[in-house]
């Protein structure tokens, strides 16, 4: 798959994902700027209705755009989207309203049942980390192998 057919096929993803009824559809701010190759880079403008209590970038949707967007990283290497068998986020520092977030990740490994991505979201204006963190997917879907 090319870079520009990864690039395109994860913002159709992504896309749908955010269109949909479900709960990923807070995610629908996230703009993909690239990716491809088990690469996923995109960015978004922190809103008030991004906001915790105390006025910052809210703890569960940024481990919800780390979890949509190692997703869609792993799916641009070709690989079945899996099912999350561990996410972890580090809350490193606050972001605020106006903020620009680049969310990059990037896929360690995919392999026959496991697969390993890593993210990062930072701030883009002065490269401060916000979060870091990443996923680990179960990926195994051919019930040949599972019996």
């Amino acid at each position: 798959m090319s870079a520009k057919n990864g690039v395109e096929m994860v913002k159709k993803v992504a896309e749908f994902i955010s269109k949909g009824t479900s709960f990923d559809r807070v995610t629908q701010m996230v703009k993909i700027t690239s990716g491809g190759e088990g690469r996923c880079v995109g960015e978004f403008t922190v809103a008030a209705e991004h906001l915790n209590r105390l006025g910052s970038l809210h703890g569960g949707l940024t481990a919800t755009i780390l979890d949509n967007v190692t997703t869609y990283a792993l799916m641009s290497k070709g690989s079945h989207p899996g099912v999350t068998s561990s996410l972890s986020v580090s809350y490193v520092s606050a972001a605020r309203p106006g903020d620009v977030i680049e969310v990059d990740a990037n896929t360690l490994h995919s392999g026959r049942k496991m697969a390993y991505i890593e993210c990062v979201l930072r701030n883009k204006a002065d490269g401060k980390i916000i979060a870091k963190g990443g996923q680990t997917k179960y990926v195994d879907f051919n019930t040949e192998s599972s019996k």
